[in-house]
């Protein structure tokens, strides 16, 4: 009885261990494909995870270049405005003077002069091409000649030229020349005077003007190069390590290249929208503060010279060139530079 007993308790004591390794065995393949599906998703997550960039993206340098950029593109954009702004004002003055010539009669001795003007304006009005004709009065002659001859003048006792305004409505039509021979050969001491020498002056100082900026703009650009230049030796000495392996492992050096071009081209993006933005809110800025001090003798002056000071549409074209111009020198010349250093390793 006691063995029949024993051998009972021995079977019980089997039973209660076998289940727990039963189910252990049925655990067994879930969690197999647990750890295969946490291993697969590290797997998609390491390939949509973007590989480390070979140049740091935030570093005190790039901060200090991107700055350095945005001056220089401010710079470079404030030129285009202002080269824009001279350029339209020497376009009006061209034009205004084009359609403006003025007849000048000197008073002769024994010649009536009133008979002379009403003869100069009867010829100007026959031509083809002019709009108007209008003898200037005493009173508009006295006030040419007050800044210089002073208050109380009297006309009849000083020999003064007399001037007819004439306005062109289309220059092609009208034969400048011939107007100049008659008006010469019928008219008692009277010329032609058809501004051709201001215009040549003035289109020779929108020239200057122009060429002046593209000085001043490559100036500014080719700083902003040599920087490029010292930034990217700078990140090539930070990372010299990672890029001497590549290097050495078999990289491109058009891979390498790449690198740094990507890096630089977001850092001159940066700088050249940071600079253009910049260049646009001045010149709001300066059109608004032109146009609120109308009637003070600085703006009169000002807008006497170039009229309403604001950029036109072609300026504002060539603030958004000018930032793409900085964007791609940017990238183009770390390219170089890195390309130029590695050529040096070799």
């Amino acid at each position: 009885m006691a063995q029949s007993e024993e051998r009972n308790e021995k079977r019980e004591s089997a039973a209660k261990v076998k289940p727990p390794k039963r189910m252990e065995r049925l655990k067994r393949p879930r969690r197999k494909q647990a750890d295969e599906a946490k291993s697969q998703q590290q797997n998609d997550e390491a390939k949509l995870r973007p590989a480390a960039a070979i140049v740091p993206p935030q570093s005190v340098a790039g901060r200090a270049l991107t700055l350095v950029v945005a001056i220089m593109s401010f710079l470079a954009c404030l030129t285009v405005g202002a080269v824009s702004v001279v350029w339209d004002a020497a376009d009006a003055w061209q034009n205004d003077l084009v359609r403006e010539i003025t007849i000048q009669i000197r008073p002769t001795e024994g010649v009536d002069m009133l008979r002379e003007i009403d003869k100069a304006v009867a010829l100007a009005q026959e031509f083809s091409g002019i709009e108007s004709v209008r003898a200037l009065s005493d009173a508009e002659t006295k006030d040419l000649l007050e800044p210089w001859l002073g208050d109380g003048l009297q006309l009849d006792g000083l020999p003064v030229p007399r001037l007819i305004q004439i306005t062109v409505s289309d220059p092609a039509l009208l034969n400048l020349a011939q107007l100049r021979n008659q008006v010469s050969q019928q008219v008692t001491g009277a010329s032609v005077d058809d501004h051709s020498i201001w215009t040549s002056r003035l289109s020779a100082m929108a020239g200057a003007v122009v060429v002046g900026g593209f000085a001043i703009m490559v100036l500014v650009l080719g700083s902003m190069v040599l920087s490029v230049v010292f930034a990217t030796q700078s990140a090539m000495a930070g990372n010299k390590d990672v890029v001497s392996v590549l290097h050495f492992v078999g990289a491109e050096d058009a891979f390498i290249a790449r690198e740094f071009q990507r890096h630089f081209l977001v850092l001159g993006l940066k700088g050249g929208v940071s600079g253009g933005i910049a260049a646009i809110i001045c010149f709001i800025v300066v059109d608004m503060l032109t146009r609120q001090g109308a009637g003070q003798a600085g703006s009169d002056q000002m807008s006497a010279l170039f009229g309403t000071v604001s950029v036109s549409l072609p300026g504002y074209f060539g603030v958004f060139g000018v930032v793409f111009l900085v964007a791609i020198l940017t990238a183009l010349t770390s390219g170089l530079a890195v390309k130029a250093h590695l050529a040096r390793v070799d």
